[in-house]
């Protein structure tokens, strides 16, 4: 088992990588020692793994579970509502963890009812993805608006993190092509050696193994954790972990939460920034080649013709990084080296269509 140490102003803790490691968990709640403990996880890990985890808690602690629908949509006030108000009927109290069992989703939702559940109780994330080895790390606890993803939230770090990488054996291979968009922007931005061996070796999703997983993780995580130790609330070089999202949040939101997955939003979004780059930086950038790649291991390469550029752009507009209705954007001076840019929404638009007139691009 490896560990990786996350610096934060507040509480420090540790994310624990390894195989078959829930053990790990027991050993953070006694360290902790809880009053109770409630896990939420989502339909599709409750039918894999929910049993198995709440029969391993409940030999030391008094274990509740709740159960959300899986996908996306799951990410709102009303789910938020009905979680804290099964906390409430259950007498969670200050000293009640939660354990967020599940993918990015269970992890955002759950860590911001920790956040607000009287005024912030404990939580530990035990994270069921590969998508969710971004979100797992930094302490950004969310839930979606119909206006934009991830807008009603908060700053709260977890007490930590255990990744067992012998629960992504299960994931369908949408959500393994998801998760592996955000390991390609970890490259992408902080790590040009790694991102070279990700395109050499990984030609097909379906074929990875535990090893390869496991250093997927590690390598996001302390590329994640390096950013975050650096600025914790996303005031300064913290953005750049965004390279890709303004655009593949607005093309996740328009097309409405669920329908197209983050990573398939975001690889669209990378991809437009890294043209981006390209044409407005005259950054020296492997567009053909990530654009190729991308196609071959099944990601979306073009924003969906029923999304009108003007809707996107309305989008990108009220982007959480976007001030005064101009939109910024991360973009690469090359490999492992970005940069801010601000765009008017009239330019952005501009942008995008010339993008997406075919293969003259």
């Amino acid at each position: 088992m490896e560990q990786v140490f996350i610096k934060t102003s507040t509480d420090p803790y540790t994310v624990f990588v390894g195989k078959n490691n829930l053990h790990q968990l027991q050993v953070l709640l006694k360290e902790i020692s809880p009053s109770n403990v409630l896990v939420i996880t989502d339909t599709n890990v409750n039918e894999l793994y929910g049993d198995s985890l709440v029969n391993l808690l409940g030999e030391s602690f008094v274990t509740h579970k709740y159960v959300i629908q899986s996908g996306e949509a799951a990410k709102s006030f009303e789910t938020f509502y009905e979680v804290q108000t099964f906390a409430l009927g259950h007498q969670l109290d200050r000293k009640s963890v939660i354990v967020a069992f599940g993918g990015g989703v269970v992890g955002d939702l759950a860590g911001f009812v920790a956040a607000t559940y009287m005024r912030g109780i404990d939580y530990i994330q035990v994270p069921t993805t590969l998508l969710a080895h971004d979100s797992a790390v930094g302490g950004k606890v969310a839930i979606n608006h119909p206006e934009g993803k991830n807008m009603i939230g908060a700053f709260f770090q977890p007490k930590g993190v255990v990744y067992d990488i012998s629960l992504l054996s299960t994931l369908p291979a949408n959500e393994l092509r998801s998760g592996f968009a955000e390991v390609v922007k970890h490259a992408l931005i902080k790590d040009e050696e790694f991102l070279h061996i990700l395109i050499n070796e990984i030609q097909a999703l379906e074929n990875l193994n535990e090893d390869q997983l496991q250093l997927m993780v590690l390598k996001g995580i302390r590329i994640k954790a390096d950013v975050v130790s650096t600025d914790e609330k996303e005031l300064g070089i913290r953005a750049i972990l965004n390279f890709g999202h303004t655009l593949g949040h607005a093309i996740e939101a328009e097309s409405g939460y669920g329908k197209l997955s983050h990573g398939d939003s975001v690889a669209i979004g990378m991809l437009f920034a890294t043209w981006l780059s390209q044409k407005h930086l005259k950054a020296n950038v492997p567009y053909e080649v990530l654009q190729q790649w991308f196609s071959k291991l099944g990601f979306p390469t073009d924003i969906p013709p029923t999304l009108s550029t003007d809707a996107l752009v309305k989008r990108m507009q009220k982007d959480k990084k976007s001030h005064a209705n101009q939109i910024q954007m991360i973009l690469l001076k090359n490999i492992a080296n970005t940069t801010s840019e601000v765009f008017t929404k009239e330019q952005m638009y501009s942008l995008i269509e010339k993008w997406r007139g075919g293969p003259a691009k």
